[in-house]
């Protein structure tokens, strides 16, 4: 599947090379994007993109949430809070609630912050 676009082929070399913690990474920072998109586009009353940004952030979350192993303790802890996440960036969409996406934004921050100082702890 080859690209005439440099760019577009860059990122899917990117992802294909890329480890899982960086893939995890990567998420959060998709995730992170398309609500601060959602949220310009929410304040530019652009509520069509608004929608699609926000869906996007909601399948990330999907995502995240898929690859929680069960298995450990903790991932049932993080799984209910990406369930919270997901319900709410749902609110925040219809009902054009930027105080909600500000707050889903501040978990994703939460997460990408520990997720890269975890990344840093196991590559010592």
């Amino acid at each position: 599947m080859s690209s005439n676009n440099p760019y577009q082929t860059y990122q899917q070399n990117s992802v294909m090379a890329a480890s899982p913690q960086e893939l995890t990474l990567m998420l959060y920072n998709g995730c992170l994007k398309f609500i601060r998109l959602a949220k310009k586009a929410m304040v530019e009353k652009k509520f069509e993109e608004k929608n699609t940004h926000i869906i996007k952030a909601q399948k990330i979350v999907q995502e995240l949430q898929i690859t929680l192993n069960p298995d450990i303790e903790l991932s049932k802890s993080i799984g209910q809070l990406y369930e919270y996440m997901y319900n709410r960036l749902i609110e925040a969409n219809l009902k054009n609630d930027l105080e909600t996406l500000v707050e889903v934004e501040g978990f994703v921050v939460e997460f990408r912050d520990t997720w890269k100082q975890a990344m840093e702890l196991v590559k010592r």
